[in-house]
């Protein structure tokens, strides 16, 4: 989740939707009125597109470790008259930390960011926890941080803490899965 603040500007670069659009990315999986979850959000490349898809009636809730990021993602957001969509909260470095949001979510995304997680089975674990049954984790890691057996190793994880991977889109530079909650969990 810890990105400086200077590669917290080439992360939320316009440039790079010409590699990664979050348009294209997100469409399979975000609509309308959804409640959605940005884990390691950053200044919002992703969220502000959620806050867009998700429509008036939806809410994207960001999280990031550091506090500056997600003032950053608040400015943009009140800019793109998206602020009424969009709800951040600072996590800490072993905890996503939004208690009394068990089954909230109906999709959450973690991009580029599980690498730099201490524990990630504590993390895949909340993550369950907080979606609804039946909703998605798309998860992508740069291919240039993360080998092939470290994307399978986690992928393990990710089925000990009860997800089942139903999914491997193409997302360039990107070794990624879709992660779902079985519709009869809790």
């Amino acid at each position: 989740m810890c990105v400086h603040i200077g590669g917290g500007y080439f992360l939320a670069n316009r440039l790079r939707k010409l590699l990664q659009n979050p348009y294209k990315i997100l469409a399979p999986y975000v609509r309308p009125d959804m409640t959605v979850l940005d884990v390691g959000s950053a200044m919002g490349f992703f969220s502000l597109p959620m806050a867009e898809m998700v429509g008036p009636n939806g809410k994207v809730v960001c999280i990031d470790v550091q506090p500056r990021m997600l003032q950053v993602l608040r400015r943009r957001a009140t800019e793109a008259g998206l602020a009424d969509r969009i709800e951040t909260h600072v996590s800490t470095e072993n905890s996503i930390g939004l208690h009394g949001h068990d089954a909230t979510f109906d999709f959450a995304l973690a991009f580029a960011m599980l690498h730099e997680i201490a524990d990630p089975a504590n993390f895949l674990r909340e993550i369950h926890r907080l979606l609804k049954p039946g909703a998605s984790l798309l998860l992508a890691e740069p291919k240039g941080h993360v080998k092939p057996a470290d994307f399978e190793r986690t992928l393990s994880l990710a089925r000990e803490q009860g997800f089942v991977p139903t999914d491997q889109p193409l997302i360039r530079l990107s070794c990624t899965a879709v992660l779902t909650k079985p519709p009869e969990s809790r």
